[in-house]
């Protein structure tokens, strides 16, 4: 006789035969089935965010420490919508993403039902608005639609951003045979690398390698690695990849530095004297490709991922970079090994100068060096945006084996403190004693997102939060100071004691404030060395003017009008 067993007791067995052990989301009436189904689980545990969006962002940083689906789980109504902006990231980040959404009863649909999300009768149309944050979404109204459609799902994440899967309470509940679960298959797209390798073999010159979040979704980084040592290339990566050349110092390694707006001026340099330039796993956005256009424009590119770059490339599609890389690698050595190809002459490591600030408070580049003297290998680093993201960027190395996070696909504030506990709950069976996240994040931030601090006090995740609290959106000031001509400043804040308020709100908590430089390394030594979680709250100053190109470019201009106009003057 056939097994039965509930709706959702079918998506806990077919999300742990899928390797899943953890989904982070907010209970309610229309998902409570769900916890249920987990709670009576061995082999996967439901972890209770504060907040839908930090929920979000946590199955974004479980996925991307493992490189597996991370999911999601929301009630109705507005515990939905606050998932948008979370998977929003997950889609223009291309993060494999599984969000399970809780939906009134469909016998209530269209009837007037409290939080109801069908469409019908003029009430908010759940399938159009998760369709726009999501490369696949389904409501699921038959209780047996449930199995192609979480096969489905899982597949269209695994591809490459999140999913949604619409539940109504009666659906969850409703019972269906058993299956014998399923690990889901993806169909890699494999595309011949040939176009690739001509354009090497023809190759007279070096060869500059800008490696992009792909490499890293796909788990492709020693295939990569093998590739940069064939062709005896240097590698640059964008922004929001740091992590996927295998060099963690500012040296003399093959690692070049970050592309962009936050980058590194070699990267430039390089480029400009390539005679091809491979990009890997990017599309090259506006922020990972600022000021490299003319330089490419001046090279040979070609590409090779799951999207064409916004640059015009030679491209090859592959949405698995560890087996096309690997085929690459293969073309390119024995009889098809490139003659041409010369190393690139050593370039000094530069770095971003922003002007000399003598404000109060401590600076952002001592406080990013200090964390690079302290921060252990092994460590995950999660950066949020902003003025501190952009300095963290810019001057904090890798841990060598460790990720290094920040969300640019839509720069949402507030990211890295969900992130960071996903990632801590992705590395719970695999990390060693010593194992610890860290997130760096502004007090901007940390007002929009940063309670979900207490989900890492709940659960004593070894996480050490860094807020650079300079009272203020800090880029925004700086935008009214260079844009605006410093007339007004909507965003100061009201100074606040983050450290002092975190140790009062939650009683065991390790939290101080730093308000001078020698006091940081003391600080940040202890934080570092505790087994729970941390909180060192370091005073900046918002008006320090970080390493990000378009400031320190007009910066560069008003300096030049000045002397322009005084020689003008003196004339």
């Amino acid at each position: 006789m056939v097994g039965r067993h509930r709706v959702v007791d079918h998506i806990i067995t077919q999300l742990a035969a899928s390797g899943i052990e953890y989904f982070f989301g907010v209970d309610g009436a229309n998902i409570e089935d769900l916890f249920d189904a987990a709670f009576l689980s061995d082999d996967i545990t439901a972890i209770l965010a504060k907040h839908e969006f930090s929920a979000a962002t946590m199955a974004d940083g479980y996925s991307r420490a493992v490189s597996r689906v991370g999911v999601v789980a929301a009630t109705s109504g507005g515990g939905s919508l606050n998932l948008v902006a979370g998977l929003g990231e997950s889609l223009a980040s291309r993060v494999p993403v599984l969000a399970l959404v809780g939906q009134a009863p469909t016998g209530l649909d269209g009837r007037g039902s409290f939080q109801d999300t069908s469409g019908r009768s003029g009430s908010l149309d759940a399938v159009a608005l998760f369709s726009a944050v999501s490369v696949y979404c389904r409501r699921v109204t038959a209780p047996e639609d449930i199995v192609p459609a979480l096969a489905e799902a899982l597949a269209a994440a695994d591809s490459g951003g999140p999913a949604v899967l619409l539940l109504p309470k009666d659906v969850q509940q409703a019972m269906i045979d058993m299956v014998n679960p399923v690990a889901a298959v993806q169909d890699s797209l494999l595309a011949d690398p040939g176009p690739i390798a001509e354009v090497l073999r023809r190759a007279l010159g070096p060869v500059t390698i800008i490696a992009g979040e792909q490499v890293a979704r796909d788990d492709a980084r020693r295939e990569l690695e093998e590739l940069r040592s064939v062709l005896r290339a240097w590698v640059a990566t964008v922004p929001d990849a740091k992590d996927v050349s295998g060099s963690p110092g500012l040296g003399q390694s093959s690692w070049l530095g970050v592309t962009g707006v936050m980058g590194h001026p070699r990267v430039v340099d390089a480029i400009s004297r390539s005679a091809v330039c491979l990009v890997v796993g990017t599309r090259l956005s506006v922020t990972a490709r600022a000021g490299l256009d003319s330089a490419l424009a001046g090279v040979q590119a070609v590409s090779l991922g799951a999207q064409r770059p916004y640059v015009p490339t030679t491209h090859v599609n592959s949405t698995n970079l560890r087996a096309s890389l690997t085929a690459l690698t293969r073309s390119l050595t024995g009889a098809g090994r490139p003659h041409g190809i010369r190393v690139l002459d050593p370039l000094p490591h530069t770095e971003l100068q922003p002007p000399v600030h003598e404000g109060p408070g401590i600076r952002y580049r001592d406080t990013v060096t200090l964390l690079d003297e302290l921060v252990p290998d092994g460590a995950d680093i999660v950066v949020d945006a902003g003025n501190t993201g952009a300095s963290t960027v810019h001057g904090l190395p890798v841990r060598r084996a460790g990720r290094f996070v920040v969300a640019l696909g839509m720069g949402g504030m507030g990211y890295s403190f969900g992130a960071a506990i996903g990632m801590c709950f992705a590395r719970a069976k695999t990390a060693g004693p010593q194992y610890r996240t860290v997130v760096v994040a502004g007090d901007g931030s940390f007002f929009m997102h940063g309670m979900e601090l207490h989900t890492a006090v709940q659960y004593r995740l070894p996480i050490t939060f860094v807020l650079f609290n300079n009272n203020a959106h800090a880029m925004c000031v700086t935008r009214e100071q260079l844009f605006y001509g410093d007339r007004y400043s909507y965003n100061r804040f009201t100074p606040a004691r983050l450290g002092a308020g975190l140790a009062a709100m939650f009683p065991g908590l390790h939290a101080t404030d730093v308000t001078e430089l020698p006091q940081l390394a003391g600080a940040l030594s202890e934080a570092l060395s505790r087994h729970g979680p941390s909180v060192v709250s370091v005073e900046c100053s918002a008006d320090e003017i970080p390493t990000f190109a378009p400031f320190l470019d007009s910066v560069t201009q008003q300096t030049q009008k000045e002397s322009s106009q005084h020689v003008a003057a003196r004339a």
